[in-house]
């Protein structure tokens, strides 16, 4: 009599799963094989392409008479990781700490006025041009606000700076704003945003720049004969009137002389601390720190409202110390045409405890 054979022996040898798992085991070897003679190590990294700043324009440029690298004293160089950084750090060496932060498209040189009024008041003062701007390089990258936050952290560190008062103007609000938000602990209590960005909205941006930092035209506008339409432009320029504004002299030999400029221009109006900071402002890295807030009634490039808006966002202690100063018929240039009053403020702020 013949051996019964098992039901279950029988069944498992003839299920669909069974053969399915039989070719899986068979094919996953040589495939994991095959996988490992095929792969390819990624090719390095590209090195970063870094454009020069206002130090790489000859001796008979006009930059160097309207802004040389000696403009304020105590001034250096340091390379870091995204390039080389212009500093200068004025006044008596055991003042109270501040640094001063610039906006979009001026670099420290709108720090004319105040900077050296700070110093002679005893205070130390670190200014630096961001990358992108003046003497210090200009990366080609996205400029987001941790590119901004990041150089000033090195910076510091760089000069064994524990802490610091962190003020800025314009841009330079919102970069002090992620700056206090991702480094609280370098900030020594007290932060100053003059005519802030950092919530500006889409509708306040003009339609000429968005036209201009889009990046189709910026590409256009990076190249030579484009440059060498505003190089001739400016030179025009200049030849009609020797009075013109220094400030706005400056921006226009950046523009025209110095290839890395309107990128980073265009980047940080689409990527950087202008817009979208209201989680740095509202941010626990607030917690603690008293603000001050200092805005023209007549600023047509951020409009006033943006103040009380900044401080509604202040973490709830922060908030109800906070205080906004405004300067009548004070436009954006608040810290150049009303220096007095802003560098007056500054220091009653910085005095209290």
């Amino acid at each position: 009599m013949a051996p019964e054979r098992s039901s279950t022996s029988s069944t498992m040898v003839s299920s669909p799963y069974y053969h399915c798992l039989t070719f899986s085991l068979l094919l996953i070897p040589p495939l994991i094989f095959a996988s490992y003679l095929l792969s390819a190590f990624p090719n390095p990294p590209e090195t970063l392409n870094v454009h020069p700043s206002l130090a790489s324009l000859p001796p008979n440029a006009k930059s160097w008479q309207i802004y040389p690298e000696d403009y304020y004293e105590g001034g250096a160089y340091v390379d870091f990781p995204y390039g080389r950084v212009r500093y200068w750090v004025m006044g008596p060496e055991n003042g109270k700490k501040v640094v001063l932060i610039h906006g979009l498209s001026i670099p420290t040189i709108v720090w004319k006025d105040v900077a050296p009024r700070l110093a002679a008041k005893g205070y130390r003062v670190l200014l630096y041009d961001l990358y992108g701007r003046g003497y210090s390089d200009a990366p080609q990258t996205t400029y987001h606000p941790g590119l901004f936050t990041t150089q000033l952290a090195l910076l510091m560190q760089h000069l064994k700076w524990d802490k610091a008062i962190i003020v800025g103007v314009s841009m330079g609000g919102g970069v002090a704003a992620a700056f206090t938000a991702h480094f609280p602990e370098l900030v020594d209590g007290k932060v100053v945003l003059i005519a802030s960005a950092g919530l500006v909205e889409n509708g306040d941006i003009s339609r000429t720049a968005k036209f201009m930092s889009s990046p189709l035209v910026q590409t256009l506008a990076s190249s030579m004969p484009f440059r060498i339409y505003l190089q001739h432009l400016t030179n025009s320029t200049s030849k009609a009137g020797d009075e013109a504004d220094p400030i706005i002299e400056i921006v226009r030999l950046q523009s025209a002389h110095l290839p890395g400029y309107n990128a980073a221009i265009s980047s940080s109006l689409r990527d950087g601390p202008i817009r979208g900071q209201a989680a740095m402002f509202s941010s626990s890295g607030f917690e603690g720190k008293k603000v001050l807030l200092i805005h023209g009634t007549k600023d047509a490039t951020v409009h006033p409202k943006y103040s009380p808006r900044i401080i509604s966002l202040l973490p709830e202690k922060t908030r109800s110390t906070a205080r906004l100063v405004t300067v009548d018929d004070a436009g954006h240039e608040v810290i150049t045409t009303h220096s007095g009053i802003v560098t007056d403020e500054l220091v009653k702020f910085f005095k209290e405890k």
